[in-house]
């Protein structure tokens, strides 16, 4: 791929091309981003799945329900294919090299360049080394070898009680099959929540008939299941490793720096500190610099879907009136429940509960500052009519600070506690 050797492009800080390397939401987004700003260079994208761009929360959420992939084209009415210029789906990226004038990509079908370059090649599955036998959920054709192995009356045992852990054992029991799950933790949640909320969760594993047991560690994870620290072996037809997702960065060894997850360090417009301006970075590869939340992990859905319209804006030199931060969101739907996490909890937050969790009306979770009205995060658990109120806390360029008192009372709109 090489650059237009034409005169018309007289802005020298335009890329006359752009390569995406990645073919997910973020990837979609990103070209989408640059057509709507006018833009009609070149757009090559790289793909590594052999398959159009889809939408990852269904392959947990709906796994038996939604057999085929919820093409992005359909889901959000963008359709990759159609507004890049060339787009090779099966084409993974290898390596990056930045000595040359412009960034050059390495892949089995050549070298690629471009005057500016997009990193949205998103994350995979953690399989820990020795657990070979364990399936992982992360792509379409992860969730097609699940659902061909989690027949009515198998045993299945996941490691992990986190989003996608407590999403499968749900869906997985609600289908007959025999489900343990297996948290090193404390407390379902525990990483993303906190033992205090993540505590709140665990009564919903047995009321779904799933069996959870928690502080056990796996040492090994074999066909017939999982041994635990203690020796005890839990007996399994599937195991499935849930515990967590690292950026797809591997590719990018030696040319950008990277922190030890693999992702890489990005400002406010997604330009990667520490390498050239024509090379940005979004969605599950970013760690992106918020004034609002500090240094914001990649992973949220929202992130990939609107963060690409600050990096096209601040590439093409049309930056917006400001900068959108956008808040980091979780929505999650597991044993029978329906989560929306907005914002970024603190390990030394103080936790304000509004609402019983043992009642029928739902209820929520807010992440204070230590001693202060700052309001970090919070979770909504079955509770519709706060949804909407949480996430527009989150659209000033601060963080919201609320009344106490006020937010901690179920009966009172949560705008209500809004302070001035």
């Amino acid at each position: 791929m090489s650059a237009p050797t034409n005169d018309e492009h007289l802005d020298p800080y335009r890329p006359r091309d752009v390569l995406v390397v990645g073919a997910g939401l973020a990837a979609t987004q990103t070209v989408a981003a640059l057509r709507e700003r006018g833009y009609d260079g070149r757009v090559v994208v790289l793909g590594a799945e052999g398959t159009a761009p889809y939408d990852r929360p269904p392959l947990s959420k709906h796994l038996f329900d939604r057999p085929e992939p919820s093409w992005l084209a359909d889901e959000i009415g963008t359709d990759l294919l159609a507004l890049a210029d060339d787009v090779l789906l099966d084409t993974p990226a290898r390596a990056l090299s930045l000595s040359a004038a412009r960034p050059e990509v390495l892949t089995d079908r050549g070298t690629f360049t471009a005057d500016a370059l997009v990193v949205a090649s998103g994350a995979h599955a953690v399989r820990p080394s020795g657990w070979e036998a364990a399936l992982t959920l992360h792509t379409a054709a992860d969730a097609a070898r699940l659902r061909a192995v989690l027949e009515p009356g198998a045993r299945l045992v996941v490691i992990g009680a986190g989003w996608i852990g407590a999403e499968v054992a749900g869906v997985a029991a609600a289908a007959g099959v025999d489900v343990v799950v297996v948290e090193a933790n404390g407390a379902p949640l525990a990483a993303a929540l906190g033992s205090t909320v993540g505590e709140l969760t665990a009564p919903w594993y047995a009321a779904a008939g799933v069996r959870l047991l928690t502080g056990e560690h796996v040492t090994e994870v074999g066909t017939n299941g999982v041994l635990l620290a203690d020796g005890k072996l839990v007996g399994a037809d599937v195991v499935l490793a849930a515990v967590g997702a690292r950026p797809t960065t591997d590719w990018l060894a030696g040319a950008l720096p990277r922190e030890p997850d693999g992702a890489l360090r990005v400002d406010e417009h997604h330009a990667v500190i520490g390498a050239p301006r024509t090379v940005r970075a979004v969605g599950d590869v970013a760690l992106r610099r918020s004034a609002r939340h500090g240094w914001v992990p990649g992973g949220h859905w929202d992130g990939a879907l609107r963060g690409p319209a600050a990096l096209v804006a601040d590439l093409l030199g049309t930056p917006t009136d400001a900068v959108v931060d956008v808040a980091p969101y979780v929505f999650s739907t597991q044993l029978g429940h329906e989560l929306a996490l907005f914002g970024h909890p603190h390990p030394d937050d103080d936790v304000v509960l509004r609402g019983d969790p043992a009642g029928a009306q739902g209820w929520a979770a807010l992440w204070f500052r230590p001693g202060s009205d700052e309001l970090g995060a919070i979770l909504t658990v079955d509770r519709p009519r706060d949804v909407g109120a949480a996430r527009r806390l989150f659209t000033a360029e601060g963080l919201p600070r609320l009344d106490r008192a006020v937010a901690h009372d179920p009966g009172r709109p949560l705008r209500q506690a809004a302070l001035a």
